[in-house]
């Protein structure tokens, strides 16, 4: 596996996902209070569906629903004769998930208590993929050569850390500790970094040309993570 470098775009006022990341639209909570507030899944169970639509088997195949299914969802029957022949037997289920949008501040606040931070869905989660990477390359922050805010640092077999280690460049020698972490590093840190940058250019070449050919791209790569964590004033972080 290899190591990768992020920003903690969050933390940046000028990232345009920053509000969306930030916004909880809907999470999955415990307790029967918030019921009215939840999605809900219109199932039949498959007793039901057997007497509904007589041989399973063909209905099965014709909606191409797989055959180990614990119950037929509605949502995945495809052929309208046979969402007609199950209407009767539809049993609404509770998901466990809430529109946050729904809910005063006070319940919101209560129904995000009540779950697991893990389970959310935030504003931006719902942004189509293809508008993602569109933000994404006009972002300030997209020190990926327009992909992004997170990119790779290089192979956990890398020697960059130890010539870093080698040449008194304490942060950059620290990134696989760094990584195992997922340790925050501040703008004050990328300030630092900068500096071991500088260190290490001239130190490759010392080094060798193979040092030179391996380690300059992930040398670029985290020069221009510390360029925009001190430009935006966000933190970074390996992992």
């Amino acid at each position: 596996m290899g190591i990768n470098i992020a920003l903690c775009e969050t933390e940046a006022q000028n990232a345009p996902c920053r509000e969306m990341k930030l916004t909880v639209v809907k999470a999955k909570v415990e307790g029967k209070k918030f019921e009215p507030y939840m999605d809900v899944d219109e199932v039949v169970s498959l007793e039901d569906a057997a007497k509904a639509v007589g041989d399973m088997e063909a209905f099965l195949k014709r909606n191409r629903i797989n055959a180990e299914t614990d119950a037929i969802y509605m949502d995945k029957v495809k052929k309208d004769e046979d969402k007609a022949l199950l209407a009767q037997y539809v049993k609404k289920v509770p998901t466990g998930w809430v529109d946050l949008s729904k809910m005063d501040d006070a319940t919101k606040a209560e129904a995000l208590e009540s779950g697991d931070k893990n389970d959310r869905v935030t504003a931006w989660d719902q942004v189509e993929f293809d508008d993602m990477n569109e933000m994404c390359s006009k972002c300030a922050l997209s020190w990926d050569k327009g992909r992004g805010c997170m990119g790779s640092f290089g192979p956990e077999t890398s020697q960059l850390p130890a010539i870093a280690q080698k040449y008194g460049c304490p942060i950059i020698g620290a990134v696989f500790e760094n990584a195992k972490e997922m340790k925050r590093l501040s703008p004050e840190d990328a300030k630092a970094v900068l500096n071991e940058v500088e260190i290490l250019k001239p130190a490759l070449v010392e080094e060798g040309k193979m040092a030179v050919h391996r380690y300059s791209g992930p040398l670029e790569r985290i020069e221009a993570v510390a360029k925009v964590s001190v430009e935006q004033n966000c933190g970074f972080y390996f992992f």
